[in-house]
């Protein structure tokens, strides 16, 4: 992750641990997703937080690439990750959890969304979308869990939530896990009308889909343009913005101008654009 405030307020897990699980099933859920469901292994010790919880994911590339990994991701430990060699140190990014049963046919499973960019049959894939689109039942990865980042201070009376695709799946668990009384907006850019979810949230919390359409445009800007043109969260709100780097910078700028205080805003640059994610 680049640009966040998330530490001054993320709910850290009371103890984690590397978990090494497997893939049950994967499955393209539209023309930009695809849903790779894990469980079997080290399941049974993950805690389930709900809302934007995250962890740190590791792809193997190798047999036996997952063995030398550390069991946290302080600086130290991720210095000794860097130190091993390329053509077996797994490939490490962050990930939200989309959905987590306890009762799955097989124990516990949990579900994690990719937003594939490129294809894995011509190489125009990134490492993790790639093994999202190719990966197998049985195949191992590893995770640490970090916790989550939303986290409204007392007496918030309205929640503005603000993404890009690939905070699709944050905001899908924060509006699964809001209190039925929640009154507030969430504002979503994805790629393509066929994208556009199904989400659970309460009544109060209005949902508005802005699809990009011109795969030429920067991604997140729709979302801005749209956050700009809603009232401002306000003294009392709470506002939530992850995506595209700009995007989550410009909202919150936007709104910490607008009167909405600092320590009411959280905000997180996923990626940048030029960059590899």
């Amino acid at each position: 992750m680049a640009r966040t405030n998330a530490e001054v307020s993320r709910i850290k897990p009371e103890a984690a641990r590397l978990l090494t699980l497997r893939v049950l099933r994967r499955a393209t859920i539209s023309p930009n997703f695809a849903r790779v469901t894990l469980g079997g292994g080290d399941i049974a010790d993950f805690a389930f937080l709900g809302y934007d919880q995250w962890f740190r994911f590791f792809i193997p590339v190798s047999d036996g690439g997952l063995d030398r990994l550390p069991t946290k991701l302080d600086m130290i430990a991720y210095v000794k990750y860097l130190a091993i060699s390329k053509s077996v140190r797994p490939v490490l990014r962050n990930y939200t959890v989309r959905d987590y049963r306890a009762d799955g046919p097989e124990g516990p499973e949990l579900d994690v969304d990719f937003v594939i960019h490129g294809s894995a049959a011509d190489g125009t894939a990134g490492p993790a979308a790639g093994w999202a689109q190719t990966c197998r039942p049985g195949d191992p990865v590893a995770l640490l869990d970090e916790g989550r980042m939303f986290n409204p201070p007392p007496g918030t009376d309205r929640i503005v939530l603000v993404a890009d695709e690939t905070g699709l799946p944050a905001v899908a668990g924060i509006l699964a896990h809001l209190p039925a009384d929640t009154i507030g907006t969430a504002i979503v850019e994805v790629p393509s009308a066929a994208d556009v979810q199904t989400l659970e949230a309460p009544s109060g919390v209005e949902v508005r889909w802005v699809v990009r359409d011109d795969v030429h445009a920067v991604p997140g800007r729709g979302a801005l343009a749209a956050a700009e043109a809603l009232e401002a969260p306000g003294p009392s709100a709470y506002g939530w913005v992850v995506g595209e780097q700009a995007l989550a910078a410009a909202v919150r700028r936007s709104w910490v101008r607008s009167g909405t205080p600092k320590e009411r805003v959280m905000f997180c640059g996923y990626w940048k654009v030029g960059k590899a994610h």
